[in-house]
């Protein structure tokens, strides 16, 4: 088979990508995880183990994306510590860093009045962490939403309009201009910091295409994040 899953114990594979878990007595199937993946030139094999609770956006889970009301439910796992190993044509690379697993679903698409979103996921220096996403109007409004997430655990959502995401750089990717470089701010927590990608021409090209990859930030906070972006149509 190309792809499948199984519950229990939990894996699931898309042809040369794997997730397993690897505690059978662990409160959660995914608190613990192999993941493998091999390309053309390049294979790792990581070991996640997560270090905190669940975080459930919205209320309690749900996680409203529009003001009409549209909404999924919504929740990640934050707290993932990694470690494994990179494998490159010149050897064998020893990683370690953080990861962060999202699950999500609903029964609706999207507003009419909706056509994209750009979505962060945030690792402070602090050990604080914060989700955050806009989805852009078709009016040139936009629909915000966020979640702080303090070391603990404890997690504060807020409504639309608390999060401003402002594209500040474009890059030409793939015959679109695409925001790579935006600030981010939440005055709540006194946050305000620009984001640029590591990798401006992260564009995924498949049946619903999007860009993602990994971005630096600078201003009042320090650490690493994730980008996530959809709905840019090409020139």
């Amino acid at each position: 088979f190309q792809a499948g899953a199984r519950p229990a114990p939990f894996s699931a594979w898309i042809d040369d990508w794997q997730m397993t878990a690897t505690d059978p007595q662990a409160a959660d199937a995914l608190d613990a995880l192999h993941v493998t993946a091999r390309g053309d030139d390049f294979a790792y094999a990581l070991d996640l183990r997560a270090n905190g609770p669940l975080v459930f956006h919205g209320e309690r889970g749900f996680s409203v994306k529009s003001a009409e009301g549209q909404a999924s439910y919504y929740y990640s796992q934050p707290f993932y510590s990694v470690t494994g190993t990179l494998s490159l044509p010149e050897g064998d690379i020893p990683v370690t860093g953080h990861a962060w697993l999202d699950r999500e679903w609903s029964s609706q698409p999207l507003s009419e009045q909706q056509e994209g979103w750009d979505w962060v996921s945030l690792h402070f220096d602090t050990g604080a962490r914060l989700m955050g996403f806009t989805l852009r109007q078709t009016d040139g409004t936009a629909f915000t939403a966020a979640t702080w997430i303090e070391p603990d655990g404890t997690s504060q959502s807020y409504p639309d309009g608390a999060l401003t995401m402002t594209p500040l750089g474009t890059s030409d990717v793939a015959g679109r201009q695409v925001p790579t470089e935006w600030r981010i701010a939440l005055p709540d927590r006194g946050l305000d910091i620009t984001t640029t990608a590591l990798n401006p021409r992260s564009w995924m090209d498949v049946s619903v295409s999007y860009w993602e990859g990994p971005i630096r930030m600078e201003g009042t906070d320090r650490g690493r994040g994730y980008l996530e972006m959809t709905g840019y149509p090409a020139d």
